[in-house]
């Protein structure tokens, strides 16, 4: 019987998740409730997507202590914070306060390859299902990548594997959660403004390892010197990838991560490069948009920190044309200021943090600041000359003006699909 089947549980957080959550919940013959703290008409479309919406009992413009007391279990939306105000009053009630992975591991029936980072999980996590799949057996890919795990786990059976890409907000609400193989890519500053330090960041990542065993694995980047500091911490075999001096066919560290993922299911090495050959990358991960009057759009929305705008400045051959900024994640962009030197032409800036990165680039390059993302592609098109290519890059979160980085990526699109 599920510990769900005639329990109330309250789902704190009434995006994608939460409604995954509670629908999962009536589905199981549970009773399932929903506390947002936005007005209803900021929500209500989210709404459409329950399977029983009069059965679900709502309550909206904030968070009250008997709604959130009267449950037998409260689950906290990815964007919701642990230490939240409805978290502590179930924690005084004596309630157990879990993430939404952690409610869907706990219906899982079948193996989770579970991959976090920095950078680059989203691909990584593309990957390795590709790698899955090529290799015959029947896989589902969910989580941060935009599909609620807890969407897809009633459906699952036991010869199924979930690949899961995660997120350190999602991490740090897990409790038993426990993926047969945990892929971590890398580890750089991200989400300051989240977590009170890069400590916190670093031990809500390391949650991916915690209830492991040595039945499990788990895969580290040899090039980042805190992956190499765990290894007398961690009870999972011990994979890494990224060695210097060791070739495996490929030179991308995301390709050699999901390798070692693959070995680790016992895929073959040759499963993997044929894939690898193939794979055409993730959308709105420099994914080139067209070519107009000899000018190249380039959409890598999905950039939303420093390191991944350096990857993207690194593998651009021409001169860029860049557009940048959103809402800011207290990040220090100061380190890209010699390759921004170097590569940039001219620097577009956007959104909440577009004032920062005038302040930190502008002495290394044109930046000019807008109010919107038109306003940037229109001016990053007049100053671009044949041969050279206009970036979205923001290096930001995308919340202040978009729903999502998918959103704003597909504006950006739309915006360069529509220029004549």
């Amino acid at each position: 019987m599920s510990f769900v089947k005639g329990k109330t549980v309250t789902v704190i957080g009434a995006a994608r998740s939460g409604i995954a959550v509670a629908n999962a919940v009536l589905r199981l013959g549970g009773a399932a409730k929903i506390s947002e703290s936005k007005p209803l008409d900021e929500f209500s479309g989210r709404l459409k997507e329950l399977s029983d919406p009069v059965g679900v009992r709502i309550e909206h413009g904030g968070h009250t202590k008997a709604f959130i007391q009267d449950s037998d279990y409260v689950v906290l939306s990815p964007g919701v914070r642990q230490d939240a105000q409805p978290a502590a009053w179930a924690r005084q009630h004596g309630l157990e306060v879990m993430g939404e992975v952690e409610f869907a591991f706990r219906l899982c029936p079948c193996p989770i390859v579970a991959v976090t980072g920095s950078n680059g999980k989203t691909t990584t996590s593309t990957v390795i299902a590709e790698i899955i799949k090529a290799a015959g057996r029947t896989v589902v890919l969910c989580g941060n990548i935009g599909s609620p795990f807890s969407k897809h786990v009633l459906d699952l059976r036991p010869s199924d594997t979930v690949v899961l890409e995660i997120s350190s907000f999602q991490l740090e609400s897990t409790i038993r959660f426990k993926p047969f193989v945990a892929v971590w890519t890398n580890f750089s500053q991200n989400h300051l403004d989240r977590h009170k330090d890069l400590k916190e960041y670093f031990d809500a990542k390391t949650r991916i390892f915690a209830n492991q065993d040595e039945h499990d694995f788990a895969v580290l980047n040899f090039q980042t010197p805190e992956h190499r500091k765990l290894v007398t911490k961690l009870k999972a075999n011990l994979l890494f990838f990224n060695i210097p001096d060791k070739p495996v066919g490929t030179d991308n560290p995301n390709y050699m991560a999901a390798m070692q993922a693959a070995h680790a299911l016992g895929i073959s090495g040759e499963t993997c490069l044929k894939v690898f050959s193939e794979f055409k990358g993730v959308e709105h991960r420099l994914e080139f948009v067209r070519q107009l009057e000899g000018v190249d759009y380039i959409n890598d929305s999905k950039s939303t920190t420093v390191e991944a705008g350096r990857w993207a400045l690194e593998r651009m051959n021409k001169p860029i044309m860049m557009i940048c900024g959103g809402l800011d994640k207290h990040l220090d962009y100061a380190p890209l200021k010699a390759l921004v030197a170097r590569k940039v032409k001219r620097m577009e800036a956007i959104g909440q943090a577009r004032e920062i990165m005038k302040a930190t680039f502008s002495d290394v390059v044109a930046v000019d600041t807008f109010m919107s993302l038109e306003e940037a592609v229109k001016a990053a098109r007049a100053a671009a000359r044949p041969g050279e290519c206009v970036l979205l890059s923001p290096m930001c979160a995308s919340f202040d003006m978009f729903t999502d980085y998918e959103h704003r990526g597909a504006c950006f699109k739309e915006i360069v699909n529509g220029l004549t």
